[in-house]
């Protein structure tokens, strides 16, 4: 086999995109045949029903991008190895190009694939493109990764970040494409029954949709660290699904905020320590993998959290039907659009970690089911920071209240009135979608009464803190 004409297989994963695509581009670069493809494997079948229905959107718009560049997309069901040693034998190729993930279970496939893929004799190359730094080469003057992330923005916020590369315009094909499967098949949405008809409503996916966010939010930027705690306000980026299958990179965020900085424009710097809490999850996930499967800070082991997540009042927080509206309508949120502001993940997780006293590691599992963003790390470092048992956390005490935390940051109700439909004479669409979004089991109507609270915020905070004094005294 010539190898200078051989094809590379374009291994894509969490990267749907074609700019700033460091693995494409080198591939491009070599001149020979690419072949893009895409493996469902069981780190794929592993996805929560949204994450896994909104990437099935992602796959579907990759697939015309790649036409759009005289390319195609290749699908393919099996293990990794076995699939990518059956196309390397019916294609000729002699090597394989990806890019980087950083999650314990992606680390070990990919390792072993390597390794399958070196001794066959085949090329096998990663590259960076999920992240602004790779996690190995930003830590301590000691030499240690950081654990807390204010001395991390520090370190990086004036270090350079390469410029994005273009996306080529043209990908040279085989002579001859290999069999793929049809997107459809796979039933990628099939968990998601109903919902998937409310949700499509408030999605847009694919690497042209995320530079439209970017290019949207960039003319409100100047408003950001004033409105982006605002639940009632449009003060976000709206670019986590984006960044999470990789439609945009985060270089290419960088590089437009930066460029918004040096014309002046306020509000820049705010949204690029943000950028970097992301890589600060990600760093961490990667040196310390128990991030997403146990307490970071082990000490919590002993603490009493509720492990049972079949309790009537944990399902009461799964429906979105505490009786605490601040709550409810987070969650409510995430069930008709998929995603959920931050500010009220942060009120319904503290919620159910504190005043429900129920282990973090539910709501988690719980996101990572019915989040379209999902993404390991910040999931993962999110509801333990708001746990108390994670790196860099919120101190347990610091219990939010949801009454006055809707006060403070949806003065209004507008918020509230947008997803709760109960006690509303004429409610809005979104409020009412939630009935049409939840499973048809939870027999849910808009005539239902809105519940009372599952539990006193007075009493809950109580115990909460009853129970965080009696760990200190161990």
């Amino acid at each position: 086999m010539d190898t200078e004409r051989s094809p590379i297989i374009l291994w894509f994963r969490r990267d749907l995109r074609l700019s700033d695509h460091p693995a494409l581009c080198a591939a491009v670069r070599t001149g020979r045949p690419v072949i893009p493809l895409y493996i469902l494997d069981d780190l794929t079948h592993a996805l929560g029903a949204a994450p896994r229905w909104r990437l099935g959107l992602g796959l579907e718009a990759l697939a015309k991008t790649l036409g759009r560049a005289g390319s195609r997309l290749v699908l393919r069901r099996g293990n990794a190895q076995a699939v990518l040693r059956d196309l390397i034998a019916v294609t000729g190729a002699t090597a394989v190009y990806w890019s980087r993930a950083y999650d314990p279970d992606t680390i070990a496939r990919d390792a072993d694939v390597k390794t399958a893929l070196k001794n066959q004799g085949v090329q096998a190359r990663s590259f960076a493109g999920h992240l602004l730094f790779e996690p190995w080469a930003v830590a301590t003057k000691a030499g240690q990764p950081f654990r807390v992330f204010t001395p991390m923005w520090r370190a990086v916020q004036g270090r350079e970040v390469a410029a994005p590369e273009v996306a080529p315009s043209e990908i040279s094909a085989p002579l001859h494409w290999p069999i793929t499967e049809d997107l459809g098949s796979w039933k990628l949405g099939a968990a998601m029954n109903r919902g998937a008809a409310v949700i499509a409503h408030f999605v847009r996916p694919g690497e042209q949709a995320a530079f439209d966010a970017l290019h949207e939010f960039l003319d409100r930027i100047s408003d950001y660290s004033g409105f982006r705690d605002r639940l009632d306000l449009n003060g976000t980026s709206n670019l986590s699904e984006y960044l999470s299958l990789g439609e945009i990179s985060p270089r290419n965020v960088w590089h437009a905020i930066q460029r918004a900085a040096m014309n002046g424009v306020s509000g820049t710097e705010a949204f690029l320590r943000q950028l970097v809490w992301r890589e600060f999850a990600h760093h961490l996930m990667y040196h310390t993998p128990r991030l997403l499967s146990g307490n970071w800070r082990s000490d919590w082991d002993a603490f009493p959290w509720k492990k049972d997540a079949d309790r009537p009042e944990v399902v009461a927080w799964k429906q979105a039907r505490t009786g605490i509206p601040a709550v409810d309508a987070g969650l409510r949120q995430m069930y008709v659009t998929g995603r959920m502001h931050n500010r009220a993940r942060m009120i319904v997780a503290s919620y159910l970690t504190k005043h429900l006293m129920t282990h973090w590691k539910i709501g988690m599992d719980w996101f990572a089911d019915c989040l379209i963003d999902w993404d390991p790390a910040a999931n993962a470092m999110g509801w333990q920071w708001v746990a108390g048992s994670g790196p860099d956390a919120a101190p347990f005490f610091r219990i939010f209240n949801p009454q006055t935390q809707q006060k403070k940051f949806d003065p209004n109700a507008a918020y509230l009135n947008q997803w709760i439909a109960e006690g509303q004479q004429d409610p809005p669409a979104t409020a009412m979608a939630y009935f049409d979004a939840v499973p048809q089991s939870w027999a849910l109507s808009p005539d239902d009464p809105y519940p009372t609270p599952v539990v006193d915020l007075t009493a809950g905070r109580a115990r909460a803190l009853a129970a965080y004094d009696s760990q200190k005294r161990r």
